[in-house]
């Protein structure tokens, strides 16, 4: 069975102010824009994921509800400035039955990822997802394993 990840960074977010959190950031008008049209696109391609993981951090959250509505997400701590080699971790850690995941994460990490899983170094802009196509098994995911069959990017589009 080939698994399919689907690989996306949050949506553009509002800067962060003196005296504010990094975590607690929000999408701008912009962002919630390309978070949906990012959805359409994914449906467009019939691609549902099966679970979406997340950073908890409020831009990725807002991200993920946009781009997924009404799909079983878990919002998680440690993809919150988590690095590549973490979320691969992560990965490795999935249900071998599961056949699309979503991940949505941060840079620098999702293009490390998508980098180490695919060869492929085209970068990846706020609201920017890959889908790649893997051969092994979620627990035996590694470096190169991965084939990106598509990649769409709101300022390409």
């Amino acid at each position: 069975m080939t698994r399919t990840l689907i690989l996306i960074r949050h949506a553009q977010a509002v800067s962060q102010r003196l005296g504010s959190s990094d975590k607690d950031r929000q999408l701008t008008e912009r962002g919630e824009r390309d978070a949906e049209q990012a959805g359409e696109e994914l449906r467009k391609l019939g691609l549902v994921p099966e679970l979406v993981l997340s950073s908890s951090a409020t831009r990725t959250k807002q991200t993920t509800a946009l781009v997924f509505p009404g799909a079983t997400a878990r919002y998680e701590d440690g993809l919150y400035q988590a690095y590549a080699e973490e979320l691969l971790e992560r990965l490795r850690r999935l249900d071998p039955d599961l056949s699309t995941v979503a991940l949505c994460g941060h840079n620098p990490a999702v293009h490390e990822l998508a980098v180490m899983l695919t060869g492929d170094v085209t970068g990846f802009e706020p609201g920017t997802f890959a889908v790649i196509e893997c051969a092994a098994p979620w627990p035996e995911l590694s470096t190169g394993e991965g084939e990106q069959v598509t990649r769409w990017c709101p300022t390409q589009s």
